[in-house]
C-alpha cells in the first residue's frame, strides 16, 4: 500500500477529502470510484449515505443535486465521485490484553455469549442494566476479533460517550493503536481499533469485522434510519447491540431469532438500582422552597450532584438557584465547547454540581452521584431517558444507594414507566 493511503485506509472520501487528507493525484488515479449522487429512474440517491433526495430539498439554483443528509461530513455533489482506499491488513496473533481485573460469574457468562456469536458470525443484543459493566465484558471478545488480525469499530451516538470510553479501551490494549475520532477531532488516521459515533461510519464501505454499537437505543441513531445503514455498510456481519433500555424493534428481532440475546440484570457489585424517590411541587419548581432545600440536602450528603433539565433554557436559571446557596456549579448542553472540561471538574470534585440537559443521561460514570431530574413530568423525557438518568447514581461499589429524586406537578405514564422498569430489574436476580 503507498504510504499515503495510510492516513484514509478504509475510506470512502471525495477527491477533496483525498487530496486534503496527503493522497498524490498519481494515487488516486489507481483506485476504484463511484458518482457521489447517482440516478435510479426518478430518483436520486446519495453514495455515501444511500439517502433517497428529492428535488423540494436537494435540487441546487444551478440544477446539480446534492445530499442534505450527511452534510455534516461535507457536501456531496453531482458530477463529484467517491473514491475507495483499500483497507490495512493485520497480523493475527498480535494483539494482547493488558486489563488485569476479573469478571464476575454473570459478566463471564455474558462475555462467553459475545465470544460464540462473533465466531459464528451473528448479530447480537447485549441488554444490561446501567452500571452493569457492559464495557469490561466487551474486553474478551474485542480481543478475539482483534487477535485474529480483524478491524474493529466501537461506535455510540454520543460524543460523550465516545470520550468517556476512550481511555478504559486503550488502557485494555495498551499495545494496540486506538483511534477516536467524531466532529470535535477531524481527520485521524484509522487504526484497527476505532472509537467513533455513529455518523462517521458513513465513511467506510465493508471495512470492520466487527461492529459494536453503544447506547443503540439513543437519539439520534434509534430515530434514523441513515445510521443503521451506516453501520451495516461499513461492517461484514458481525454487530453487536449495547443498550440498557431496548427497542421493541430490537426484542422483536430476538424473539424471531435474528439477534442472539444476552440479558444481565445487576449492576457488577451485585447492589439494586437506586429507585427515583418522587416529590410533587406546585407551579414551577425553581419556587419552591422545597426543591431548594432537596437541592442543597443531596449536595451535602453526596460528593457531586447531576441536576437535569428539559431544555438549554432552563439551565441558567437552575445555575443561578444552585450558586445562590453556596455551591460550586456549571452547566453543560449539547452545543458547550467546554463540555468534555466542566465534566472532568465535576469528576475531579472541583465543581459539587452540574446542570445538565440529557446529553448526559448516559454514558458518564461519577463515583457517589445523586440525581435531580427537575421537571421529570416533561414531555421530552421518556420512560428511557428517565430511568437513564436514574442509571447515573449508585454506580460505584462503595456507594451503590446514591439518592435519586424525580420532580414533578404530576404523575406521568413515562415516570410511572421508568420507576416500573428500575423496580422490575431489583427483583431479577439474572
Amino acid at each position: 500500500m503507498p504510504s499515503d493511503f495510510v492516513m484514509p485506509a478504509g475510506q470512502l472520501l471525495t477527491k477533496r477529502e483525498a487530496l486534503a487528507a496527503g493522497v498524490s493525484a498519481t494515487s488516486l488515479a489507481q483506485l476504484p470510484r463511484w458518482p457521489a449522487i447517482t440516478r435510479q429512474g426518478s430518483r436520486f440517491i446519495c453514495g455515501r449515505c444511500q439517502s433517497r433526495l428529492t428535488a423540494q430539498v436537494s435540487e441546487l439554483p444551478d440544477g446539480r443535486w446534492y445530499c442534505p443528509f450527511c452534510i455534516t461530513l461535507g457536501r456531496m455533489i453531482s458530477g463529484d465521485e467517491l473514491i475507495e482506499f483499500p483497507s490495512v491488513n493485520y497480523s493475527a496473533g498480535q494483539t494482547r490484553c493488558t486489563w488485569q481485573g476479573e469478571l464476575t460469574p454473570a459478566q463471564s457468562r455474558v462475555a462467553g455469549e459475545l465470544r460464540t456469536s462473533f465466531a459464528q458470525g451473528r448479530e447480537h443484543l447485549l441488554w444490561a442494566v446501567t452500571g452493569a459493566g457492559k464495557t469490561e465484558m466487551l474486553f474478551p471478545v474485542l480481543h478475539q476479533a482483534l487477535n485474529a488480525g480483524g478491524r474493529v469499530a466501537l461506535v455510540s451516538p454520543r460524543v460523550d460517550v465516545i470520550n468517556e470510553l476512550a481511555p478504559r479501551i486503550q488502557a485494555a490494549f495498551a499495545e494496540t493503536p486506538v483511534a477516536v475520532r467524531h466532529g470535535q477531532t477531524g481527520p485521524v488516521p484509522v487504526q484497527q481499533l476505532l472509537l467513533a459515533t455513529v455518523h462517521q461510519l458513513l465513511r467506510f464501505k465493508d471495512t470492520f469485522d466487527l461492529i459494536i454499537v453503544d447506547e443503540v437505543d439513543a437519539f439520534p441513531y434509534a430515530a434514523d434510519p441513515m445510521l443503521e445503514r451506516a453501520v451495516r455498510q461499513a461492517g461484514r456481519g458481525r454487530i453487536i447491540f449495547l443498550t440498557a433500555t431496548p427497542s421493541q424493534s430490537l426484542l422483536r428481532q430476538t424473539r424471531r431469532g435474528k439477534l442472539q440475546i444476552s440479558y444481565l440484570p445487576r449492576r457488577f457489585h451485585g447492589h439494586d438500582l437506586p429507585v427515583p424517590q418522587l416529590k410533587f411541587v406546585k407551579g414551577a419548581p425553581l419556587a419552591s422552597r422545597g426543591v431548594r432545600e432537596l437541592i442543597k440536602r443531596v449536595v451535602t450528603t453526596n460528593q457531586r450532584t447531576l441536576i437535569f433539565v428539559s431544555g438549554v433554557a432552563q439551565l441558567e436559571p437552575v445555575a443561578r438557584l444552585v450558586a445562590s446557596l453556596g455551591i460550586a456549579v456549571d452547566t453543560v448542553h449539547a452545543a458547550e465547547p467546554e463540555r468534555g472540561p466542566r465534566v472532568l471538574r465535576l469528576r475531579s470534585g472541583t465543581l459539587q454540581v452540574l446542570v445538565t440537559t440529557t446529553i448526559l443521561e448516559r454514558g458518564v460514570t461519577f463515583a457517589n452521584c445523586g440525581v435531580i431530574v427537575l421537571q421529570a413530568d416533561a414531555p421530552l423525557f421518556s420512560a428511557a431517558a428517565l430511568a437513564q438518568m436514574a442509571g447515573r447514581a449508585g454506580r460505584h461499589r462503595d456507594h451503590p444507594d446514591d439518592p435519586v429524586y424525580f420532580v414533578a406537578t404530576r404523575y406521568t405514564r413515562s415516570i410511572a414507566q421508568a420507576c416500573g422498569q428500575i423496580r422490575q430489574m431489583n427483583r431479577r436476580k439474572n
